[in-house]
């Protein structure tokens, strides 16, 4: 386990150090997720899949076959009104 101690900044900062940020891949502008459990504090980078914010949003599994078809349909349709 990797483990360093880090200062409590102004207004609450805590800067994740390099060598931390580095093997996660951890990045300025990422998200991350903070958790309480059992009295700590922990960090957990968000990967965003865009498949499943899609299935979020629409409310159903996003399926490459099914809806490339009903794209295609909805293409064509809308290309033989003009």
């Amino acid at each position: 386990m990797l483990e360093k101690t880090v200062v409590v900044g102004k207004k609450y900062v805590v800067v994740i150090p390099a060598e931390i940020r580095k093997k996660i891949g951890l990045k300025e502008g990422d998200l991350l997720k903070i958790q309480l459990k059992d009295n700590k504090i922990i960090l957990e980078p968000v990967t965003l899949n865009p498949f499943k914010i899609l299935e979020e949003v629409i409310g159903e599994p996003y399926s490459e076959e099914k809806d490339e078809k009903e794209t295609e349909k909805w293409l064509k349709n809308a290309c033989s009104r003009y």
